[in-house]
């Protein structure tokens, strides 16, 4: 019989009521109804050929033929719940892989996991630099920071930030602009272009003119005093967005790491 036929539920049924050697109590544990059970059964029988349980007086008896598939039925559940467990590990395992823009993880990203692993020294990272094109299973990513106006096809969770802010060299500098692929004038003729807007965050710092970049990513700068803004932030239909599917979303170290990086 070919693997993609074998009566799963069937041999399940089969293995309670072997068990209890009654239909009741099997329908009892696996909340279904003594007549399912008994279906179960005779469907079992006709796909194998072989009668299972005979009625006596004494009450519900295997036959020698459902006697002698019982071992190997019950060794069989046994793996697949061994299968099961090893499929599994993976959420209680400490290593996490995230894929996120070079110049986010550099100035947003990587100083949130250095506080997060204080919390936890089992805690094992590796960080991807993706910039556009993501694909969770060539990568083997368990989470991944996009800059885009939603989650995309996959589960996700805004990371909060003011919107855009424009900063200059707290000494001054010249007073021009920085561009960077997706800046939001990118049309504007600009003095300087660089590759990301961490690249113009720094350009800007170096006093070679002004640039207008996603305040999360400027934070620390303008904390520091390396930058100064001109202006106030404003408001982007874009932002960086934690983003993973399903199945990676709901594991619970993701949970946990999203947890962590969005309060």
């Amino acid at each position: 019989m070919k693997r993609t036929h074998l009566p799963l539920n069937g041999l399940r049924v089969l293995d309670a009521a072997a068990r209890h050697l009654s239909f009741t109590r099997a329908a009892d544990e696996l909340a279904v109804t003594p007549a399912a059970v008994g279906q179960q059964i005779r469907a079992l029988e006709d796909t194998l050929g072989v009668v299972l349980f005979r009625r006596t007086t004494k009450g519900l008896e295997l036959t020698p033929e459902g006697e002698a598939g019982l071992a190997p039925l019950r060794h069989g559940f046994l793996q697949f719940e061994e299968a099961v467990r090893a499929m599994q590990a993976g959420q209680t395992s400490k290593s996490l892989t995230i894929a996120a823009p070079r110049d986010l993880t550099e100035k947003w990203l990587m100083p949130r996991l250095a506080d997060i692993a204080r919390a936890d020294a089992e805690l094992r990272f590796v960080l991807i630099s993706a910039d556009e094109t993501i694909d969770f299973t060539e990568a083997n990513l368990d989470l991944a920071i996009r800059w885009s106006d939603g989650p995309g096809g996959h589960e996700g969770e805004a990371i909060a930030s003011a919107g855009m802010v424009t900063v200059a060299a707290a000494g001054g500098g010249v007073d021009t602009r920085i561009a960077w692929p997706g800046c939001i004038d990118g049309e504007a003729p600009a003095l300087v272009r660089v590759g990301d807007a961490g690249l113009a965050l720094d350009a800007a710092a170096q006093g070679l003119g002004r640039a207008t970049v996603p305040e999360l990513l400027a934070a620390a700068d303008l904390a520091s005093g390396r930058v100064v803004a001109i202006g106030e932030a404003t408001a982007y239909r874009l932002g960086y967005w934690l983003v993973a599917p399903t199945p990676q979303w709901r594991q619970k170290k993701v949970k946990a790491l999203v947890a962590a990086l969005t309060t």
